[in-house]
């Protein structure tokens, strides 16, 4: 059985933590920041985690 190859978008998108858990950068904070307002610019520029329901999906893309 061959190795299962990481996803090559998925590796710069993802993070794997200590614990294992998988963090991702969140929506909405690429552009078109004047009609943001600057709690949602700071909240959007933190990373979230992978919500469960996506987690076995993502762990397939980075062959985990």
């Amino acid at each position: 059985m061959p190795k299962i190859k990481t996803h090559s978008s998925a590796k710069k998108r993802f993070k794997v933590t200590g614990s294992g858990k998988i963090k991702r950068p969140r929506a909405n904070h690429n552009h078109r920041f004047d009609g943001k307002s600057k709690r949602s610019k700071a909240v959007n520029g933190e990373w979230g985690m992978v919500d469960s329901a996506n987690l076995p999906r993502v762990k397939m893309m980075l062959a985990l």
